[in-house]
């Protein structure tokens, strides 16, 4: 049941018009286990800021039985239509409503989702409300300015727990009744219901104790490595309260790993909910702890931002996201004993490389983006939201001074706490701190889209020294569709001058300075030696595409794993990688470059985007003729790293995964055969559950595994983990019956549960099956309208992104788009994916254009 759709102005009226003070919700789940609804009774206080005026409250269920309105039962067959629940005469100053309705559980990843767990056949829930979902749950005023606080009862099965925002009370007769929450908004209140298994702890410092738990289901419970997690909490406890001067705000704080959960985790306020994924069940490399703690420290983060104090409007969800990334990525760097003080170079490596794509597309927008509607705001949790608007909070810290950054920080979270605020708050406290105007910066960074390329312009006399050293600023059109105009910005950034000593890139000098203008004169470094590398942006201090001059391009091609350093080598890497997805490098070009410098990458992180990006060129933007012949030399070197990889080591582990993602020799085949059954092995190499699947998916897709095998497997691992990978490795069979019910499963039925329907996809998609899935495009051009409008957000866009057929590299697929596109009429959200998806293609023809 997909909800109306909420305007900007339908919820800016909304909130001249009242003020509203407090929920109390009532929720019977004691039929969870075997019920497909539940009974919600909502209570709400409010105030009118008019005698006699007409609102709506937002509700999304199957039945309402009863309306009542300061004391007067109201026709609900009247009042209730289309998730809305209309508000009539209403009283100046307080008003009193409440709700009786059946709600639904869900298996789509919001509003209450239930989960049963094939292990012990127990049903687990949980809440996820953002943006627009605690509709589902109860009636709520469903925006993120009419904060209000929340009181919780729960009736849940015997021996059940409950976990809300409030500190978890002593149940009486399985009802759990919560003390109300402090004044948030409705997307981050929260409830998680189930058997679910708990080890708890507490932060404590000068006085202050703040219990923490963390939950997971009893299944997962030998895996949950809690003394790691607590350790990290405690650790963003310490500087994020030094470095935001403001207590933590809440009664406690538990962090819930949950299943089939849609994206990384949750910041519902004192119960955060994570995907249940991180906890690790096999061996995972050192990247994925760092990730696990990035997600960890971002959601702490957002207790602050987000939480505490809140964006009034979707328009300002970067000043939630962004900031959360930002200062977790910081705390990674920075906090006493942590153990990724390199995060700078993964967070260079990966999140800058998703906001670089995402910025080159037709749907880029301004850091502060216009929201007009949820539609909107639903599409736009990307790479500009995440990790363009944190990487430009990190010119901001270099253009401002890091102490002058976070007194501004302290001063708007003292300023606004539990209140909304707008861009201009922010900016206006950080101006009082740095002593900065910052409406030029502002204008320029948050308020237009697009991205800019440094290149160095470099001139030597005859005994190399330099006597001109300028830096050139472009600014390219935005892509085709792109609202905007190309702006050039002003850049704070560093200039990393590198010499080999030794066979090793060493920096020897560094240059910190403002770019500004179409082109900046560094006076500082003429009369210097010319340095075997010049390297822009340096310390990735700004937000910008660099490109090396033709001396530095030359040095670094040859000695790019020669870096000392892990974050200018990450540099340089991305740099690469957008040259090859911009057509300036050929991918064969950039295979061999990876090929040759990979061995002497240490960052493990940096080792495992190589080998997506090298998989994901040569499935795309190789020259077709070329394809089959360097997808075979990579193969071969994954396996040779594997062979010769340390015994046990984080690298091993990678290139297992990599070689098990592009086997593809009947005699690689038989290696993977031999590793699950045991009559080959590799020193060191641990074939567990997780790295099964690996392989087992790859024998499926290349048809040497069929049902028999995937079966034996998934008897070997009956785990909800177990079901996906044997739903990938059947939808990845290389027949036409298999894609047939892959296809018929996702896109004819609405059955699947969210983390099955997204396990079939990937499985449905393999690269090496074009012919195959060709007949698909027709099929998903009939199909994507009709999905979009009949199935909840999450569920759509998984199938209208996942099955577009982005394989199908060709001027047809263009115009069968473009065909879609002109006569679909689809709504602005499905529009934008279907055209971001549209531009891959476009990009891997100019790709595989200059491969030839």
């Amino acid at each position: 049941m997909p909800g109306t759709n909420l305007t900007r102005e339908e919820a800016q009226r909304r909130a001249e018009l009242l003020t509203v003070d407090s929920y109390e919700v009532d929720l019977d789940l004691s039929g969870a286990q075997e019920g497909g609804t539940y009974r919600s009774v909502t209570t709400v206080r409010f105030d009118s800021a008019e005698e006699g005026a007409e609102t709506f409250i937002d509700l999304v269920a199957p039945a309402v039985h009863k309306v009542t309105l300061n004391g007067h039962a109201l026709d609900v067959a009247a009042v209730f239509r289309d998730s809305r629940i209309k508000l009539k005469h209403l009283k100046q100053g307080r008003n009193e409503l409440t709700v009786v309705a059946d709600c639904a559980y869900t298996n789509t990843g919001e509003g209450l989702h239930k989960f049963v767990d094939p292990v012990d056949d127990q049903a687990y829930l949980y809440t996820q409300f953002e943006v627009p979902d605690a509709r589902r749950v109860f009636a709520s005023f469903e925006q993120p300015d009419l904060k209000a606080t929340f009181q919780f009862t729960v009736k849940a099965p015997a021996g059940w727990t409950v976990v809300s925002n409030s500190p978890t009370p002593e149940p009486k007769d399985d009802v759990w009744v919560f003390e109300p929450t402090p004044r948030i908004s409705t997307y981050v209140t929260a409830l998680i219901v189930g058997p679910y298994h708990s080890v708890h702890s507490t932060y404590e410092k000068d006085g202050q104790v703040v219990p923490l738990g963390i939950y997971c289901r009893p299944s997962l419970a030998e895996y949950l490595d809690a003394d790691a997690i607590f350790e990290v909490t405690r650790q963003g406890f310490d500087w994020f309260q030094e470095k935001f001067d403001y207590a933590y705000p809440f009664a406690k704080y538990d962090q819930l790993f949950v299943p089939e959960f849609n994206a990384g985790a949750m910041e519902n306020a004192g119960a955060v909910t994570i995907r249940d994924q991180y906890v690790f069940r096999s061996k995972v490399t050192d990247a994925a702890y760092e990730t696990r703690a990035e997600t960890i420290l971002h959601e702490l983060a957002h207790m602050w931002f987000g939480d505490l104090v809140t964006m009034e409007w979707w328009n300002d969800l970067w000043l939630n996201e962004s900031f959360a990334t930002y200062t977790s990525i910081a705390c990674q760097a920075a906090a006493p004993g942590s153990r990724w003080p390199q995060s700078w170079t993964t967070f260079a490596n990966s999140m800058k490389t998703w906001a670089y794509r995402q910025d080159q597309l037709p749907s880029t927008h301004p850091i502060m983006a216009e929201i007009r509607d949820l539609d909107d705001v639903l599409v736009n949790f990307d790479g500009i939201t995440y990790a363009k608007g944190a990487s430009v909070l990190k010119q901001l810290v270099a253009y401002v001074g890091e102490d002058a950054f976070f007194r501004g920080v302290q001063a708007y979270f003292k300023r606004h706490a539990y209140g909304n605020t707008r861009l201009s708050d922010l900016l206006g406290a950080l101006e009082e701190t740095s002593g900065r105007d910052l409406r030029t910066w502002s204008k320029a960074w948050l308020e237009t889209a697009g991205i800019n390329i440094l290149r160095p312009e470099i001139e030597v006399d005859g005994d190399g020294v330099v006597t001109s050293f300028a830096v050139r600023q472009e600014a390219p059109a935005l892509p085709a569709g792109a609202k905007g105009e190309p702006v050039l910005r002003p850049h704070r950034i560093a200039i990393g001058l590198y010499e080999l000593q030794g066979g090793k890139l060493v920096r020897t000098d560094r240059v910190e300075l403002d770019v500004d203008g179409a082109l900046t004169d560094v006076p500082q470094l003429v009369g210097k030696a010319r340095p075997a590398v010049v390297l822009l942006n340096d310390d990735d201090l700004s937000y910008a595409k660099v490109r090396l001059d033709e001396v530095s391009l030359e040095n670094v091609t040859e000695h790019l794993g020669d870096f000392t350093e892990s974050l200018p080598r990450a540099l340089c890497w991305a740099s690469a990688w957008d040259m090859t997805r911009d057509a300036e490098l050929a991918t064969h070009a950039y295979l061999e470059l990876v090929l040759s410098g990979i061995a002497k990458e240490s960052d493990i992180g940096v080792v495992q985007s190589l080998h997506r990006q090298v998989k994901l060129a040569l499935d795309l933007y190789a020259a077709p003729e070329r394809r089959e012949a360097a997808l075979a030399r990579w193969t071969e070197a994954t396996l040779a790293h594997l062979r010769t990889a340390e015994p046990g080591s984080d690298h091993q582990l990678a290139w297992a995964r990599a070689f098990a993602a592009t086997a593809r020799t009947p005699q690689q085949l038989d290696l993977l055969t031999g590793l699950l059954e045991g009559t080959e092995t590799i020193e060191g190499l641990v074939v567990d559950t997780e790295l099964r699947w690996a392989f087992v998916e790859r024998l499926a897709a290349t048809g040497v595994y069929g049902e028999e095998e995937i079966a034996a497997e998934y008897e070997r691992d009956r785990t909800a983990a177990g079901e996906r990978h044997a739903a990938t490795a059947r939808a990845a069979r290389p027949t036409e019956e298999a894609k047939a019910e892959a296809w018929a499963s996702v896109v004819e039925s609405d059955k699947l549960p969210n983390a099955v329907q997204e396990a079939v996809i990937g499985g449905f998609v393999q690269t090496d099956q074009r012919e195959l899935l060709a007949p698909y495009t027709e099929k998903y051009f009939a199909a994507v309208k009709g999905v979009w409008e009949s199935r909840s957000h999450e569920m759509a866009q998984q199938i209208a992104v996942g099955l577009y057929p982005v394989l199908q590299v060709s001027q047809e697929t263009l115009d069968a788009t473009d065909v879609w596109l002109a006569s679909a009429e689809p709504n602005a959200a499905l529009r934008r994916l279907v055209s971001e998806s549209r531009a891959g293609i476009e990009r891997a023809l100019r790709a595989q254009a200059a491969d030839l």
